[in-house]
């Protein structure tokens, strides 16, 4: 079996050598904003706010008592360790797949729209077991809380398409390139 050197090899493993870092990471990220944003700051769910109707029969912790909310704040913490991780991992992949160029990663395309793409993808998954199949909690609990849950949905896949399409549209990074050749990498 023969092997592919040089440029040639780098402009077919460029794409996607910030593929994986770039979805880790906006997983990790796109659950920091669900939890700060939705839990914390607008306190609109947290956790198991739904669990007194929902799906699996975990025990309701109502976020309206001292008790209830102590819990559904243990839950929020180990979503966030959970993101957290996420993102410890992602920064790992994305350091040892980039070796050299380390600043100019950051400026990249490639790598921001797989972030937002894991973002949404992050809002899908989160949306579709949380909300909908385990029903522990919703967006926003109450009479629209459907239309709050498809919209968490509808935003997770405008986030995966808009994410794929700005990583495309962007000139892939070839972490292994020396600085300054001129040339723009090829496609794959």
């Amino acid at each position: 079996m023969a092997t592919t050197a040089g440029p040639a090899r780098a402009a077919t493993t460029a794409p996607d050598s910030l593929r994986l870092p770039g979805i880790v990471l906006g997983v990790g990220l796109g659950g920091f904003v669900d939890g700060i944003l939705l839990h914390q700051l607008l306190q609109w769910h947290h956790m198991l706010t739904s669990t007194d109707h929902d799906h699996i029969g975990v025990k309701y912790y109502d976020p309206h008592t001292v008790s209830g909310l102590e819990m559904n704040t243990v839950w929020d913490g180990v979503f966030h360790a959970v993101c957290w991780i996420a993102v410890l991992v992602g920064l790992g992949v994305l350091y040892a797949r980039v070796t050299h160029r380390r600043r100019a990663v950051w400026t990249s395309r490639v790598l921001w729209g797989w972030i937002l793409a894991g973002w949404g993808l992050f809002n899908l998954v989160e949306g579709l077991l949380d909300h909908q199949i385990l029903g522990i909690h919703h967006v926003r609990g109450g009479p629209h809380q459907a239309w709050w849950d498809a919209g968490f949905l509808v935003l997770g896949a405008v986030f995966v398409v808009a994410g794929y399409l700005i990583q495309r549209g962007g000139r892939p990074f070839d972490p292994e390139a020396p600085r300054g050749d001129g040339r723009p990498a090829e496609r794959a």
